[in-house]
């Protein structure tokens, strides 16, 4: 399997640098390391209106950040894309991924409200899809008031914010909660057991490691057995019929592609629309590399569309 060459060049500029194996290092190194991962992204898109606020729903208060494209003054309630970023529960924030949610703004024409959920291993699971659903529900209630239309609701997440929104739509369905139209899962981990051959076969990265996802694993969970919970690994449930289309996007050099792979064809198989995007020369974290690789953009271009096409 070949590197698509502009991230090829991207990471050898970044192993130059040297540094020891990110699963060697603390929590609070690790999480230095993905503030340091975000600046890859380049210029920041351009939205209409950048607002940080805190989403109150079950008791507690979750930080959000709004961005609102831009549109015609007489536009109306505009849909709403739950925004869910990277960082294997453990570190990631409203900066991190910040042009993603810009980008997925600019290009869908949605507001997009990005979630600060806590972080492992402060907050274990279920900390982290409870905020989730905390704040599926606080868009839902409150989308007038910044705009949104409540009834129109898509998610996004990617790596780890991929499994969040994917556990979403299955928990919002499951509980009768509020309906989604669309879920996009870039790159997501959906099976705590997976042991396909993408696990051996990028079983050194690049990016992510396998040592370096068992660390995110065991940061995230409380218990071996808690692999088994759907709320952990999606792809473990029982039934996937009735869920909200979903558009799944899995790189080619990622351990994680195999059991994204599965899921896509899990879903099709309970007759969910679903479009799979299988990005050939693609690492786990790509849509991070907008500021320097043309794969990473027209990727992130095309979910973001496929979010416009299903509000349309």
């Amino acid at each position: 399997m070949s590197l698509d060459p502009q991230i090829e060049t991207l990471l050898e500029q970044v192993a130059a640098k040297g540094g020891p194996a990110p699963e060697t290092l603390t929590v609070a190194e690790n999480r230095a390391f993905g503030r340091a991962f975000g600046a890859l992204a380049g210029t920041p898109v351009p939205v209409a209106d950048v607002q940080d606020t805190t989403a109150v729903a079950d008791g507690r208060g979750i930080p959000v950040r709004i961005y609102r494209p831009f549109t015609e003054p007489d536009a109306g309630p505009l849909p709403v894309t739950l925004f869910f970023h990277g960082g294997g529960w453990v570190f990631g924030d409203l900066d991190t991924q910040d042009n993603i949610a810009r980008t997925v703004t600019s290009r869908s024409g949605t507001i997009v409200v990005s979630v600060d959920y806590r972080l492992a291993p402060e907050h274990r699971f279920p900390a982290a899809v409870d905020d989730a659903y905390a704040a599926l529900t606080w868009v839902a209630g409150n989308a007038p008031g910044f705009g949104g239309d409540g009834g129109r609701i898509a998610v996004f997440g990617e790596s780890a914010g991929g499994n969040l929104a994917a556990v979403l739509a299955q928990d919002s369905l499951r509980r009768g909660g509020p309906r989604i139209t669309l879920q996009v899962l870039a790159y997501p981990a959906v099976d705590r057991f997976d042991d396909s051959p993408s696990m051996y076969e990028n079983m050194t990265g690049p990016v992510l490691s396998r040592s370096y996802l068992e660390w995110f694993w065991g940061a995230y969970l409380s218990t071996p057995d808690q692999g088994a919970d759907p709320r952990v690994s999606p792809a473990r449930c029982d039934e996937p019929a009735g869920l909200a289309p979903a558009v799944i996007a899995t790189a080619e050099n990622d351990p994680l592609r195999d059991q994204g792979d599965h899921y896509a064809r899990k879903l099709a198989d309970a007759g969910v629309p679903v479009q799979h995007l299988q990005v050939e020369g693609a690492v786990h974290g790509f849509l991070s590399f907008t500021g320097s690789v043309q794969l990473s953009r027209d990727v992130l271009n095309q979910l973001s569309d496929a979010v416009a096409t299903a509000f349309n």
